[in-house]
């Protein structure tokens, strides 16, 4: 896989999709990586260059020193955008990911064109919370990563839909288990530390906010926060956990495409 040199390290990416077509830049959560889209691809490729990325300290990119922090990621997807001459975008991002796309529509709103905030908050969860999945995992390793994988299978799926869909499960949750620890942690202190709940406001891009109707983490609630402070932002529910463009696959690609395409 290409990668861009950062002043660090490098950054794994894909660019896919017809040359000259919009740019769609689409960021991961938090213990995946860049292939926790695919089963969106075929349908995005088809009206985006789609950007696909692997966060500092997951998949192939670089795992540098911790803590690492929400305005450094962005500037990580500032710097590919800068390597690949691409001046603006659309952004897509879950979770941690779309605490990315909050920075970068507050710091950098010249480069976004439509933002969509999936399964993800202004702040997603406290210190308390945190804390010590950071120390867990700086201890245990690559078990303590496991580990982690067994426990995020409820909170990333519905039980229903784990049970009937384990081919479609399996690699998303194996993406954890492979993360490293260091990366994992590191990254986990970033959206410890982000809180965009009193910036929202500031926030010019169109926007579409997506939720999971049984998401644990970042729940609907969270969504409407959002929605109610984001001037125009739209709102999709689906019946879905944290990981909705899992879950809601087709359904979840064609209202993507739906607000990408307006």
């Amino acid at each position: 896989m290409p990668a861009v040199r950062l002043a660090d390290g490098d950054l794994n990416y894909l660019l896919e999709g017809p040359a000259g077509a919009p740019v769609l830049v689409l960021s991961n959560s938090l213990g995946t990586d860049l292939h926790m889209w695919d089963v969106q691809m075929p349908a995005l490729t088809r009206h985006f260059q789609v950007l696909r990325y692997d966060t500092r300290g997951h998949g192939q990119s670089l795992v540098t020193e911790g803590p690492y922090s929400i305005e450094q990621l962005g500037r990580d997807v500032l710097a590919l955008l800068d390597a690949l001459d691409i001046a603006k975008a659309h952004f897509c991002g879950l979770s941690m990911g779309g605490l990315i796309g909050q920075w970068l529509a507050l710091n950098a709103p010249e480069r976004i064109a439509r933002l969509v905030l999936c399964n993800t908050a202004a702040k997603i969860g406290a210190p308390e919370v945190w804390n010590p999945r950071i120390e867990t995992v700086l201890a245990g390793g690559a078990q303590a990563m496991r580990d982690l994988r067994d426990a995020s299978i409820s909170r990333w799926f519905t039980a229903g839909f784990a049970a009937a869909q384990p081919q479609q499960v399996e690699p998303i949750v194996g993406m954890l288990a492979q993360t490293s620890p260091e990366g994992y942690a590191a990254n986990c202190a970033a959206v410890r530390d982000a809180d965009f709940r009193e910036q929202l406001a500031d926030i010019q891009s169109p926007t579409l906010i997506v939720c999971g109707s049984l998401d644990p983490v970042t729940t609907v609630e969270h969504g409407r926060f959002m929605q109610q402070r984001i001037e125009g932002a739209k709102l999709v529910e689906f019946h879905a956990a944290h990981l909705s463009n899992v879950e809601a696959g087709v359904a979840f690609t064609q209202a993507l495409l739906d607000f990408l395409n307006q």
